[in-house]
């Protein structure tokens, strides 16, 4: 007689969400956000559509996870590359975001159509605005740290300069999308750092 199988292992929340928002990148990006399916994604990722539901209350929640988890990868990225000198704070800062903006377009195509999704339905406009001020919100942060870590004193208040870079980022990536032969690596590069230059001027005694 062999003995019976023990109860099966359950699956760490946080693993669960893992792969759940894997898949829901996969889906979203291949099919859109009207077309994507959630039994699709749950079953992609292993599990049911109630997994889905559980841990993010539904379709609208899980595309803007998608879309704050990206931020937040962004951000610890840019965090990472604030130490130095302000020239060499702002070359890497703006090298580390243009290489996000043309190596993940798929991120940014989403971005644009739930944006465009939010603008004609207030359900997801409810989803999206706390996450674009929470956006803001931590590129204030980012920019208050460079600050101390430079010494370099920030031509306007941190919270008006993280809702320029905020800016500045989602009209960068509407713009690569629409154009990228003109819009370029180079010329997002470049306009980064002209504008954190304008935003953390040299101290006077450099």
């Amino acid at each position: 007689m062999t003995d019976s199988p023990g109860p099966a292992r359950r699956v760490p929340r946080e693993e669960v969400r893992r792969r759940l928002l894997a898949e829901a990148v996969r889906v979203f990006t291949e099919r859109g956000y009207a077309d994507a399916r959630i039994e699709d994604i749950a079953h992609a990722a292993g599990f049911t559509k109630g997994a889905v539901y559980s841990n993010f209350g539904g379709k609208r929640e899980l595309f803007g996870a998608i879309l704050g988890k990206g931020a937040e990868d962004e951000l610890a990225t840019v965090t990472a590359e604030l130490d130095g000198d302000p020239a060499t704070v702002i070359d890497r800062v703006a090298r580390t975001i243009t290489a996000r903006i043309v190596g993940d377009t798929g991120r940014g195509q989403l971005g644009l159509e739930f944006a465009a999704q939010a603008a004609r339905d207030e359900k997801t406009r409810a989803v999206l605005t706390p996450m674009r001020r929470a956006q803001r919100d931590a590129a204030a942060r980012a920019i208050a740290e460079a600050t101390e870590r430079t010494g370099t004193a920030p031509a306007v208040p941190a919270e008006l300069a993280g809702l320029i870079l905020h800016c500045l980022t989602n009209g960068l990536v509407n713009e690569h999308l629409a154009d990228p032969e003109a819009v370029t690596a180079d010329v997002i590069e470049r306009a980064f750092a002209t504008v954190l230059t304008a935003l953390l001027p040299p101290p006077a005694d450099a």
